[in-house]
């Protein structure tokens, strides 16, 4: 028999760390979750930040720009209508929500179905065929899945970052009495 080739040896461990990543990703998103003070601030920074350079890698190319756009646009609605369907709690442990569990086990799907999707296009794996276009910034499917992700989180931290200043913000106006 003989040793699997270090080509199939990656492509299992990336298998094995994407199903792991799913089962995280489902778990967290399906659950109360406590409202935490940095991860809403790092969603706002980097996938902001992920799409700029996105931007950047395909501004020769418009047509591809809106893919993402069109993405990114699909990606707010969605994180809009994620937050009216979210459950908050104010507790006296802390700030609570429960996300939408039918909205985010279907963005999941999508996500993973795009990666195992481009896994299986991987270059190498007919190597007569020329390799063009298939960087993740050429192809228009995968900007738009990447959009429509980067969009919902994005509007997704912004409504949690804005329901957590409105409750500070009754919190302090019933602290003070006189203003």
């Amino acid at each position: 028999m003989n040793a699997p080739s270090p080509s199939t040896i990656a492509l299992l461990v990336l298998l094995a760390l994407l199903a792991w990543r799913l089962y995280a990703r489902i778990r967290r998103m399906v659950g109360r979750q406590r409202l935490s003070v940095l991860r809403p601030w790092l969603t706002l920074v980097l996938f902001p930040a992920l799409v700029c350079l996105l931007c950047y890698a395909t501004a020769a190319h418009a047509e591809r720009l809106a893919w993402l756009a069109g993405g990114l646009g699909v990606g707010v609605l969605l994180g809009v209508i994620g937050l009216r369907h979210t459950r908050y709690e104010a507790t006296p442990q802390g700030l609570f929500y429960t996300p939408n569990a039918h909205l985010g086990v279907a963005l999941s799907l999508l996500f993973v179905g795009r990666v195992l999707f481009r896994l299986l296009d991987l270059p190498g794996i007919e190597p007569a065929l020329p390799q063009e276009g298939k960087d993740f910034a050429g192809s228009r499917l995968t900007l738009s899945v990447f959009g429509v992700l980067a969009g919902y989180y994005i509007a997704y931290a912004a409504g949690l970052l804005r329901w957590r200043f409105l409750v500070s913000r009754a919190g302090r106006s019933r602290a003070a009495p006189g203003a």
